[in-house]
């Protein structure tokens, strides 16, 4: 990212990277499941007590799992937003707004990076 980005601060110039600590699975119908561990004292807690899963699985709908699929740490958020409009059209509307949302959850749960 040049300085200019760096100083801008438009997210969509922000490029996401796919956390290495997730596994991750595509279903025959396209649908991305994410695999976390729940690690922790309070996930260890949870897991004895209230018998919590060791792993959640996070189904991610149609859009999200195209989103997700062409996470490759080079294209920036502008650059896959072009990808999602062209599949999904309208249908993505407001797709800036809920771009950035996205990755905002995906990098608030640790799901993703910036570089």
């Amino acid at each position: 990212m040049s300085d200019r980005n760096k100083k801008s601060g438009n997210y969509l110039d922000r490029v996401p990277v796919r956390a290495e600590h997730i596994l991750w699975t595509v279903e025959e119908s396209g649908l991305v499941t994410l695999d976390v561990e729940n690690r922790g004292i309070f996930h260890r807690f949870a897991q004895r007590f209230f018998h919590k899963p060791k792993i959640s699985h996070i189904h991610l709908d149609p859009m999200g799992s195209f989103v997700w699929c062409l996470i490759d740490g080079s294209r920036d958020i502008l650059n896959l937003s072009a990808s999602v409009k062209e599949r999904f059209g309208e249908e993505a509307s407001p797709l800036y707004e809920r771009l950035s949302k996205y990755f905002q959850v995906l990098h608030s749960y640790g799901f993703i990076s910036f570089r």
